[in-house]
């Protein structure tokens, strides 16, 4: 059933968000000259995938965890992004796709190995992951593997369609603050 309102809603959220998509992309364009920003995460059963996002950050910068990489590094346009959460609008197609969910564990990068670890414990790696989930809104980062990973299992193992709708509705009305950069 989650996973039908993953396609139901990425693909509306696709459709009447293009404008949007479309405006954000041509304002990226003159923040970076690179507004797309595409990397290799973790998916299910650990397989990697390609998520894509708004760029945020200078084009050179390194490809880390949020956590570890340097606020200095946000562009003015990339704060509105990450304040708005109007960065991750292009991972609806990854949830179209079926490489992610809406409501799921964050995908992390493949050297985050501690939280790989954690997540591998507790069999978080058999759903796909999320845009949003109990940790974002929480304010649960990647910068507390074990926590994020008990987080994410407690989500997984409780979760039911109305946490789903809760967690996206929280997401929206701006709870969490997603992966902290560090000031």
């Amino acid at each position: 059933m989650i996973r039908l309102f993953d396609i139901v809603f990425s693909l509306l959220g696709l459709v009447f968000g293009f404008p949007l998509l479309v405006l954000l992309t041509f304002i990226g364009l003159f923040d970076t000259g690179s507004p797309i920003f595409r990397q290799v995460r973790v998916g299910r059963h650990q397989k990697p995938f390609t998520l894509v996002k708004f760029r945020t950050m200078k084009v050179d910068t390194a490809h880390v965890a949020s956590h570890l990489a340097s606020s200095s590094s946000i562009t003015r346009f990339g704060h509105f992004l990450r304040r708005t959460k109007l960065d991750e609008l292009p991972q609806l197609w990854n949830v179209l796709k079926g490489e992610m969910s809406l409501v799921g564990p964050r995908p992390c990068l493949f050297n985050q190995e501690e939280l790989i670890a954690e997540r591998a414990k507790r069999g978080v790696f058999e759903a796909r992951p999320g845009i949003t989930g109990l940790a974002q809104v929480n304010e649960i980062d990647m910068s507390t593997p074990r926590l994020l990973a008990e987080t994410d299992q407690q989500m997984l193992q409780s979760l039911i369609i109305s946490d789903y709708f809760r967690y996206i509705l929280m997401t929206v009305a701006g709870k969490g603050s997603g992966d902290r950069v560090k000031r």
